[in-house]
């Protein structure tokens, strides 16, 4: 099967030009440039007027619940929300019930994602105070890399003795992905928050629970134990300007990762979103907001994912003790995204730099990422000045919510392409269609 998208603008590795692309089978086969005519016949066209062409993007950071949280999200419910929004490939968490930290539960989840998910798939393995012996053995090029919580998390995920830290971090030849807070702060805020407010404080104090100094002393010492160790450490949703301090541009060993609910909201929202936007680390000030954002563009942040971690709307209700936290965000990163360029503050080749480009070559996706012949036809086209808004109506997350509902947005995601086949068109997800799984480091 080959397909022709012409008239396309392309955005890809830095520059923005009009090509048309030849699509056989689930590989890019020819980029025409310059009235370059395709070699061949092709059998379906689409024509990309008006539209920019970009890599599908490929979100690092997401909790698609399945195994044992199904009542608010699963593979397939989550992985359509990931194709409406122009998500080709992403990495699942493996905080699920059962975690994620033996192989077999990691075999589990790769089963369920061939026979569920509608877009590329891969999952995280998880680190405990005693499994390391476990990941010295996980195949290499099936798994992003090891997930780390070195803050408050659930079951025995919690990483806290040093000598457990620095074995893991000793592991050769994958990325670690921290969730960086540091309990004991935490819990002595959370002490201090109920002695003040009571046992469920508003959620307007949340950033002062899980502050700026749990989140720079577990975010120092993972740089600290990787610069030590030489390991390939990407700190997952930073969510301070402090921070930052510890991250330098474009670095190849040290990265960080900033997430939907620190990039488009501040403490400020908090009056009006609730429990909404109650997230691990806090969403923060508005200072913080706009020096997560200044760092997007500088290279002290080298990729944007989603944290997407739905819950049901009765579980959100309450404050800080009572009301759970995470947001879905798969469906609509990209647009908004995409509406940071229209308010300049950031290029067009940067969103796809960090939404598709770097998390490629962080995580060394073999030939996704990039626009470019003989790699993998994941691709979506976007038409601007097509404003369009969030509505319960068009949401695909099974938890029915969203906390951009109501928002207006200038892009939108018109077609998604996954490894060649038209996964999304015309506001349709086609549910018959399989992603496959992501290989890496090959």
């Amino acid at each position: 099967m080959r397909k022709l998208i012409k008239n396309a603008t392309i955005v890809n590795e830095g520059s923005i030009r009009q090509a048309s692309l030849v699509i056989e089978d689930d590989i890019i086969k020819e980029i025409c440039e310059d009235d370059k005519k395709p070699v061949g016949s092709v059998d379906e066209v689409t024509d990309a007027t008006g539209c920019y062409v970009l890599p599908g993007v490929i979100d690092d950071h997401v909790h698609f619940r399945e195994p044992g949280m199904t009542d608010k999200a699963d593979i397939a419910s989550e992985s359509m929300a990931a194709a409406a929004g122009g998500v080709t490939s992403y990495f699942d968490m493996p905080n699920t019930v059962p975690q994620t930290t033996t192989i077999e539960a990691w075999q589990d989840k790769m089963e369920r994602g061939a026979t569920e998910s509608v877009v590329n798939y891969a999952f995280f393995i998880g680190a405990t105070n005693g499994n390391v012996d476990i990941l010295n053995t996980i195949d290499r090029h099936a798994v992003p890399g090891i997930k780390l919580f070195m803050g408050s998390s659930t079951g025995n995920m919690l990483v806290d003795r040093r000598e457990a830290l620095e074995q893991v971090f000793s592991i050769p030849g994958l990325p670690i992905m921290t969730h960086c807070e540091d309990t004991a702060v935490i819990n002595a805020n959370m002490a201090e928050a109920k002695a003040k407010y009571g046992d469920d404080p508003d959620v307007i104090h949340h950033p002062g629970i899980r502050s700026e100094e749990a989140c720079w002393r577990s975010t120092s010492l993972a740089v600290e134990l990787a610069s030590k160790c030489g390991a390939r450490l990407h700190v997952a949703h930073v969510s301070t300007a402090r921070e930052l301090q510890l991250f330098k541009p474009d670095d190849p060993l040290i990265t960080a990762e900033a997430t939907s609910a620190h990039i488009f909201f501040s403490e400020e929202d908090y009056k009006i979103k609730g429990a909404k936007i109650k997230v691990n680390p806090a969403i923060k000030t508005k200072a913080d907001r706009d020096e997560i954002r200044k760092a997007m563009s500088d290279g002290r942040i080298s990729v944007v994912g989603t944290d997407h971690a739905p819950h049901l709307i009765s579980q959100k209700q309450g404050g800080c003790a009572k009301a759970a936290s995470g947001m879905p965000m798969v469906q609509f990163s990209l647009p908004a995204m995409l509406s940071l360029v229209d308010e300049g503050i950031l290029s067009i080749t940067r969103v796809v730099e960090l939404m598709a480009h770097n998390p490629a070559r962080i995580f060394e996706v073999a030939r996704r990422g990039y626009i470019r012949e003989g790699y993998k036809a994941d691709l979506v086209m976007v038409r601007p000045n097509s404003k369009w808004t969030v509505t319960p109506e068009c949401i695909l997350s099974k938890c029915g919510w969203s906390p951009m509902e109501g928002t207006t947005f200038n892009w939108r995601v018109e077609r998604t392409w996954c490894n060649g086949q038209l996964v999304y068109a015309d506001g349709q997800v086609d549910d018959t269609l399989r992603g496959e799984a992501i290989r890496f480091r090959e």
